[in-house]
């Protein structure tokens, strides 16, 4: 490597210091949980996807312990070869049943089934529909795949009109319409019926990215679909473990067809070894929790219409949202993260979502809700941001 490539590097990263772009990793003393441990002190936070306030629930870390001791650590090969494990097996036709779908596959994680699931459906003679907001995760999948890639909302964004326009001018083999279900910056969820009608009207399939509404949203927790009480065959719903349900991993459901495809030839299934299968062992029991404690997202929706109360009086932009992802737009970058600093000067973590994250000029403070949080969690947060309000 030259030193002329290094210097290159370095003046890139010193051109994102300068424009308030440079991330910096926090490092956790404590389990994931409402309050954590950063450098010896407590601090409020209000920055994970823990919506559900699993991912440190005494019934899971005794689950995690039950599996290590039935199926070790690691599953030592991948699935293909001999790392699919009957945990592995057990989770999946667990998930396929909690969604409504006929079968489901696991893949270690969300972006790894998204790139996995579109690039071994789709290629060359193809088109896939994107809205502009969706994860990274979906529009490299869409790239990688070497299918015709465009974006079908540029503004306003879930721009149904602009999508139906660009479905009847394609004369592609298969199409594909990518979306986040909840998206994950914005909250907002998107309009499923009226995509699926579009999908219907025009041959397409529907591809749903559900790693922010499986758990939260719909009865009992199972996700968008049962939100909107949409079934069809042309969707392909993928969803993640790590956020509500309080593990690791994701995966995805559809037709038998499509995950017999997703195993022959998804690549990053195929060639990467299995996640621990103690890990599924886990997920059993978040599966059931999920289902069974209906006061977790029913104190979610009270948080939340709390929250826009106690946020009401400040001059920052509340996005419209009705899911736990709550994004309070600062606008410029240096603002954005003097606000993220101030708040944690007080003991309280919220961060500072910039570009390329999120629009230009749209840079915001991302307030996550969780079920472990409590009304004076959103006092205290409350009364902090109007303090750095009236100060600024």
């Amino acid at each position: 490597m030259s030193i002329d490539f290094i210097e290159q590097l370095s003046e890139q990263l010193h051109s994102r210091e300068e424009k308030n772009l440079f991330r910096r990793r926090l490092v956790l003393e404590s389990p994931q949980h409402t309050h954590v441990s950063i450098g010896g002190r407590e601090h409020l936070a209000f920055c994970s996807n823990d919506y559900l306030g699993l991912a440190d629930h005494p019934q899971l870390v005794s689950a995690a312990c039950e599996g290590a001791r039935k199926y070790g650590v690691g599953s030592g090969a991948s699935h293909l070869i001999s790392g699919h494990s009957s945990a592995h097996h057990a989770l999946e036709e667990a998930l396929a049943r909690f969604t409504g779908l006929p079968r489901a596959l696991l893949f270690s994680t969300g972006y790894m089934a998204n790139v996995g699931a579109v690039t071994a459906l789709l290629g060359h003679g193809d088109a896939i529909f994107c809205d502009k907001l969706n994860h990274a995760s979906l529009n490299d999948a869409a790239l990688l795949s070497r299918a015709k890639f465009s974006r079908y909302s540029h503004c306003p964004h879930l721009d149904l009109a602009a999508l139906e326009r660009r479905l009847a001018e394609s004369h592609a083999r298969r199409k594909l319409v990518l979306t986040d279900a909840v998206f994950s910056m914005d909250g907002d969820i998107a309009p499923v019926p009226g995509l699926l009608e579009l999908c219907e009207k025009y041959d397409a399939w529907l591809m749903l990215d559900d790693a922010h509404g499986f758990g939260v949203l719909g009865p009992q927790g199972r996700g968008t679909l049962a939100h909107f009480n949409i079934r069809s065959p042309r969707i392909i719903y993928m969803a993640t473990l790590g956020k509500a349900a309080g593990v690791f991993g994701a995966f995805v459901a559809a037709q038998p067809e499509i995950i017999e495809t997703l195993i022959q030839h998804a690549r990053s299934y195929i060639y990467t070894t299995a996640a621990p299968p103690l890990l599924s062992h886990t997920l059993l029991k978040s599966l059931e929790l999920i289902e069974e404690e209906e006061w977790r997202r029913e104190k979610l929706a009270q948080l939340t219409a709390a929250l826009k109360r106690e946020l009401q009086p400040l001059r920052w932009r509340l996005l419209l949202s009705a899911t736990p992802i709550q994004p309070l737009v600062i606008g410029e970058n240096d603002r954005a993260v003097e606000v993220s600093e101030a708040l944690r000067d007080r003991g309280i973590l919220v961060p500072a979502i910039r570009p390329p994250t999120v629009p230009q000029g749209a840079a915001r403070l991302r307030i996550s809700l969780s079920a472990s949080h409590t009304m004076e969690d959103l006092g205290r947060l409350g009364e902090a941001l109007k303090e750095v309000d009236r100060n600024r």
